[in-house]
Order: C-alpha cells, then structure tokens, then sequence
C-alpha cells in the first residue's frame, strides 16, 4: 500500500519540479525588469508629478457658472503626503475649472490626488485637484470579496484566491514584460495563459482526471482561439489602433510594440475567466454522470454530456456579450443618440475590434464544450481498465479516491 502511496505521488512531485523551474524560467526577464525600474520616478507630465494629499482646510464654496453649466465648486488647503515636497500645504480648487462629473464633495480630512507643477522661473509650487483616492475602499471591497470565496467555497475558495494570485504573476511579470520587449503577444500571451489556467485548476480542484481533462481542453481550445483571432483580425484589415490606449502606448513606449498583436493577445485573456468555468464545468458534468452510471459507453456519455454543454455554452456566450456590451455601453449611449446607420457603425475600427473579438471569443468557447466533452468521457471510460492512469494521474473526480468499481 505504501508502494502504491510513493508511485501515486511521483508523477504529480515531478510535475511540480518541472513547473516551479518553468516559472522561474519565465517570470525572472520579468522580475529583473521590475528591479532595474524599481528606482524610476513616474511623472504624469514636464516638471509635474501627481502624488497623495490631505485635506486639511475648506476655504470656500458655492456656485459657479462653466459655460452654461452651473455646479458647485470648493476651494480647499492640503497637505501633501508623499513626493518631492512631501509637506507642503497648497490651495487647491475643485470645480472651478473643470465641468464635474457629479455633485460628490469634498471634506476635512479626506484624501485626493493632486498634480503638482512647479514655475521653472519663480519655483512657486501649484496644484490642481486630478482624482480621489480610493485605495481604501478598494481594499474593503477585496477583503468583502476575500470573506464571501472562503465562506461559500471553503477551502477551494482559499486556493482559488491563491490561483488569481498567481495569475497576476504570470501576466505582470512573464506576458507584459514579454510583449514589451517585441517577443509575439499572441503565443506569449498563449503560453501564460496555459500556465496560470493549469496551476490555478489544479490548486483548487486538485490532481484528479477531470481537471486533467479541463486542462487539456484549456490547452487546445487556446491554440484554436489563437489561430482563429489571427485569421480573423487579418481578414477584416484591424490593426488594433481602434482603442486610443493603444495609440497612446505606441506613443509613449520606447519599445516597438505589435498593436495588432496587443489586440489578438487582448481577444485571448478576455475570453481565458468564461473559458476556464466552462471547462471545468463538462469536465465535471462528465465525470459525474459516470459516477452515477458507470456503464455508460463512449458515445452515449459523450452525448449525454453534450446536452449539459450546449445549455451551458447558450448562458456562457450570453455572459461574454454582455460583459463587453456594458463595457461599450457609453459608446453605444452616443452611436444611439447621434443616430448613425448601423451598417456605416460596424466598419469604425474600434467597434468592429469589439465585434471580432466578442464572436471570435464565443467561438472559441463553443470549439471547447465538444474537445474537454471527449476529453473527458475518453479518460472516464477508459480509466478504470488502465491501472496506471488512476496509479499516476489520481482518481477520476474527487481529491480522494472513487469508488465506483
């Protein structure tokens, strides 16, 4: 039994080995980047810097007029907290300048970022109010989200936090310094992708045959999605300069980045948190229905698994249009209202950047129900007349052992 025990663990030990060097492998361009960085000081503009401050006085307040416009507007001290001149006390006026987007205000004691300019010729330091700060409501929002994944999911929720952690990692310190440096973002974004989505699938549910179907199934519907977003971002001429953000990196960036590629890569993350639920799910839709009948062949486990799939894919898609339609919902406000021909609407780049990638992204979840639905119904019929596959890859479902026989 104890024999049993040590060849059960050999395969998953191995795998861990080779997947901590792999990582390290990847992530340290990225950790050495971040390092020689670290002593960089970030500006928002020539001789200016925007930093933390504190309210610490109200002046005044009322009404103003802005073109039409009347609104309030506050004049205020603050002291700044960080920066060069860190210190400082500064007057600052919110909504004498600048039409506000609402009648929020601002109190003693409240926190902001404001963009400090010093004259070149007097050196007198100004400052103008640029946003507030919300660090600290971001944060109880996390901890809210952190209690919520434990107390409904226990332990796999714990791991599934511990996944997005790594997650973050690979893009922050593998695919973003990988693209930066000119390497091809679609299969740097491809093979990120595959590593994070297979550490976190067996972080949180395990070293069993259905998350190594999921994962199998993650991999291919990957290099599909990937080589259908090429075609099709060729096919209808897209350059990825439809989003102003591009254009502004490719201004700003020292390094030749491939926008076209920036936007393939953009399609396969969108669609990578959709496509990892909807894995995992057949896989174990799968897996389930032969525990509840494992007389069940092939074909008819296949199909039974598939009605499951389509229902699930038919909900799936209509969670990714509409993610990416209330992400475009002030665009669509203005197309609405501006009353433009649809048919004219669809060839704007940057609205046809959103079609692409919507369908190319739906696409490619519908290519993953069929390939983790065979995937799986191949490993849960054919596993039990293989020892060496439970012996090695771990039971069939749960993180114990089945017993189904």
């Amino acid at each position: 039994m104890n024999i049993k025990k040590e060849h059960s663990i050999i395969i998953p030990l191995i795998l861990v080995i080779v997947f901590t060097v792999l990582v390290y492998i990847m992530i340290s361009p990225g950790i050495k980047l971040h390092s020689q960085d670290s002593t960089v000081t970030y500006n928002t503009g020539y001789e200016s810097n925007t930093v933390s401050a504190k309210v610490i006085n109200l002046i005044e307040e009322g009404q103003t007029d802005l073109g039409g416009t009347l609104q309030n507007y506050q004049v205020f001290d603050v002291e700044l907290v960080e920066g060069d001149f860190k210190g400082s006390v500064l007057t600052v006026d919110y909504g004498l300048r600048q039409i506000l987007g609402s009648d929020e205000k601002i109190k003693e004691g409240d926190y902001i970022l404001v963009t400090v300019g010093q004259r070149p010729d007097t050196g007198e330091l100004r400052a103008f109010f640029t946003d507030f700060v919300r660090s600290r409501p971001i944060l109880y929002l996390f901890l809210l989200f952190v209690l919520f994944s434990v107390l409904i999911s226990g332990w796999k929720g714990v791991r599934s936090l511990f996944g997005i952690a790594f997650s973050l990692l690979i893009i922050v310190l593998y695919i973003l310094p990988q693209i930066l440096s000119g390497k091809d973002p679609v299969w740097v974004s491809i093979s990120g992708a595959f590593v994070f989505l297979a550490v976190s699938q067996f972080l949180v549910y395990g070293w069993n045959l259905k998350t190594h179907s999921a994962v199998i199934g993650i991999f291919i519907s990957l290099v599909l999605t990937g080589l259908l977003s090429s075609f099709f971002v060729d096919f209808t001429r897209l350059t990825g300069y439809g989003d102003e953000n591009a254009l502004f990196l490719s201004q700003m960036s020292t390094q030749t980045i491939n926008i076209k590629g920036l936007l393939l890569a953009g399609m396969l993350i969108g669609a990578l948190g959709v496509l990892d639920d909807l894995v995992i799910s057949q896989a174990s839709a799968v897996f389930e229905l032969f525990a509840a009948n494992s007389s069940l062949n092939f074909g008819f486990l296949f199909k039974r698994a598939m009605n499951i799939g389509k229902d699930h894919a038919a909900a799936t898609v209509n969670t990714l249009v509409l993610a990416y339609a209330g992400a475009s919902l002030p665009m669509l406000l203005l197309f609405s209202i501006s009353n433009q021909d649809p048919a004219m609407l669809i060839n704007i780049s940057f609205i046809a950047e959103e079609i692409v990638r919507t369908l190319v992204g739906s696409i490619g979840l519908f290519i993953s129900i069929p390939i983790t639905t065979a995937i799986a119904a191949l490993l849960a019929t054919r596993h039990q007349k293989y020892p060496w596959i439970q012996k090695y890859f771990g039971p069939d479902n749960q993180w114990e052992q089945s017993h189904h026989h």
